[in-house]
């Protein structure tokens, strides 16, 4: 790719996480390239590409089964019809310019590094390369004009701290705090991408860490209300354990997805208001859906949830009282239920703020299992008794 593009006669680098990555030895996901060619000269180049973008005008490249990312040296200034709000957030920028000004254009120092595959070299034009050797996390510019051009950037900054255990020097923490309010000027859906990213990459329990810190969890998830205070980690045990057991689920290759991590999220609210519900005079079973809808529409305001992952997380808190009913003989038609697994899943975090229900967990556990008799559910603790009993029950048969 790289070559390609410079045996046409243009300058191009890797650029971004993939060579930050490489320089901590970690595997790249993927690779960005950075080039002196225009989108149109890259599609001359790569005629089956794609040019994408309004605000970043990109070409996508598929090369040998990997999408490729080729973006246009940025340059300083505005054209003619580009723009930018009043807070200072840039809303379309395609001015073209040279490696050094697109290094400047870039966000954090140990981004703006680029690679140059061919000849083995590394060109560092803002001090990237020691502020990784020394893992430190730096804006380029002014943190504050640079968070207004980009309010994601806050959220990056909390992420880079969670996923690289880099440190914000103080010009570049000092304003996260005071600048979270530009994130409700973010497209929710964008946001939805960068919960994703927090949470869902492996590092979860140390981005919610990093949000609070920075103060912008209660920005990013307003229907949790969490009660920030400075550099206290308020995480709820439920919330914690479903963090750790995705970042583990991650670790060993295994899917996870957003219903789940949202059901976790948004739990403490979806409980409050269920209460709330009930005591209202709603039947629990509607106050359970009810209640999921209520929050999600709170929370839609920050960030919208895709309903094919919303209403799999409603589901999942609708199902958690169906859980009691071990007895009499329709018990056994949750199994049925298409959410049966991941509903169970949760019912074992909630053992995690709640120890009492331990006994429960253990019931449905077993009972997957094909070891409980329904007339003695919650009756004797699991153990010898009942797999007597079952066994009485066979020699009658069998006699």
């Amino acid at each position: 790719m790289v070559k390609d593009l410079q045996d046409a006669g243009f300058e191009a680098y890797i650029v971004g996480g993939g060579v930050r990555d490489l320089l901590l030895g970690k595997v790249p996901k993927d690779f960005d390239v950075a080039t002196s060619a225009t989108p149109e000269e890259v599609h001359g180049i790569f005629p089956r590409c794609r040019l994408i973008g309004r605000r970043f005008r990109l070409a996508h490249v598929r090369k040998r089964n990997a999408l490729i990312e080729v973006a246009t040296f940025r340059g300083q200034g505005l054209e003619e019809g580009d723009h930018e709000t009043a807070n200072g957030r840039i809303l379309r920028d395609n001015v073209w310019g040279t490696v050094e000004e697109d290094a400047i254009r870039r966000d954090f120092t140990i981004n703006a590094l680029f690679l140059d595959p061919v000849k083995g070299t590394i060109r560092d034009y803002v001090g990237g390369y020691k502020d990784l050797k020394q893992s430190k996390l730096r804006l380029i510019g002014d943190p504050a004009v640079r968070y207004r051009e980009d309010p994601v950037r806050l959220l990056r900054a909390a992420r880079f701290v969670a996923k690289l255990g880099v440190q914000p020097d103080e010009a570049t923490e000092t304003p996260i705090r005071h600048l979270a309010y530009l994130l409700h000027e973010v497209p929710p859906a964008r946001l939805f991408e960068e919960v994703c990213k927090l949470f869902l990459t492996g590092h979860g329990a140390r981005s919610m860490a990093a949000l609070q810190r920075f103060g912008l969890s209660s920005t990013l998830l307003p229907a949790v209300g969490m009660g920030e205070q400075a550099g206290q980690i308020v995480t709820g045990p439920l919330l914690l354990k479903a963090l750790q057991n995705t970042d583990a689920r991650l670790l060993e290759e295994k899917a996870v997805t957003p219903a789940f991590l949202f059901a976790a999220l948004l739990w403490e609210p979806v409980k409050k208001q269920t209460r709330a519900l009930v005591s209202a005079g709603m039947p629990e079973p509607e106050a359970w859906l009810q209640a999921g809808e209520d929050v999600f529409l709170k929370q839609s305001g920050a960030t919208t949830v895709p309903r094919r992952f919303s209403s799999v997380s409603k589901h999942i808190w609708a199902m958690q009282p169906r859980f009691n009913r071990t007895s009499g003989k329709r018990w056994k038609r949750i199994f049925g239920e298409q959410r049966f697994r991941a509903a169970y899943d949760f019912l074992l975090l909630r053992v995690e703020e709640d120890p009492g229900l331990a006994k429960l967990a253990e019931f449905w556990t077993a009972a997957q299992e094909g070891m409980l008799v329904p007339a003695a559910v919650m009756q004797e603790p699991l153990g010898g008794r009942r797999r007597r009993s079952h066994s009485r029950r066979r020699n009658a048969k069998q006699s």
